[in-house]
């Protein structure tokens, strides 16, 4: 939710922008400026391009990333705890209550209390985990789209960074005015 609202599509498409004209400083700043997760990852590759663009991008990527992961972990286990220790007290419950059996058999509310105990804890348990599942399901859905989002940007950026960039000012002239290659003629019958 938060990472979601600090996007800031416009300052990664500035930073694509400056990158096309060749001006990778500004693309950089433009990028550290932002909050935007892929802007921040753009810009970090960009200054370590030297080493390697691509081990920059994947490096970078994989910090953001690691910022959406945070709390996952945690989650994970809860899910997977709650219902466990819910089945522990289960086993605990339905021990007493065939100790209770074992003994004496005219104590029937003491046997259902034990089973009643013991339902109550399966049933805390499940509460847990599905509670936790939700926001579990819904940051691993932002994180998908965190990964899809740093991934096309950095294809985009590699793509640019292959392509030459266009020249601005009297290098165009000078373009221009370049001479076509003439190639010697020999006329035929010579």
């Amino acid at each position: 939710g938060i990472e979601k609202k600090r996007r800031d599509p416009k300052a990664v498409h500035e930073l694509f922008a400056a990158v096309e004209h060749g001006d990778l400083e500004r693309a950089i700043a433009v990028g550290n400026e932002s909050n935007d997760y892929v802007a921040h990852a753009m810009a970090y590759a960009l200054q370590e391009r030297d080493k390697s663009l691509t081990d920059a991008l994947l490096l970078a990527s994989s910090e953001e990333i690691k910022r959406y992961k945070r709390g996952l972990p945690i989650l994970d286990t809860i899910i997977t705890l709650a219902p466990l220790l819910g089945l522990l007290g289960t086993i605990t419950g339905m021990i007493g209550s065939f100790s209770i059996l074992g003994g004496e058999l005219g104590a029937p509310a003491a046997i259902t209390g034990g089973i009643a105990e013991a339902l109550i804890a399966t049933g805390y348990g499940l509460l847990i985990a599905i509670t936790a599942l939700l926001p579990f399901n819904y940051l691993n859905s932002r994180l998908d789209e965190a990964r899809h989002d740093i991934e096309a940007a950095a294809t985009k950026l590699e793509l640019l960074m292959r392509s030459p960039a266009p020249a601005s000012g009297p290098q165009d002239e000078k373009r221009e005015r370049d001479p076509i290659p003439v190639y010697d003629v020999v006329p035929i019958g010579v």
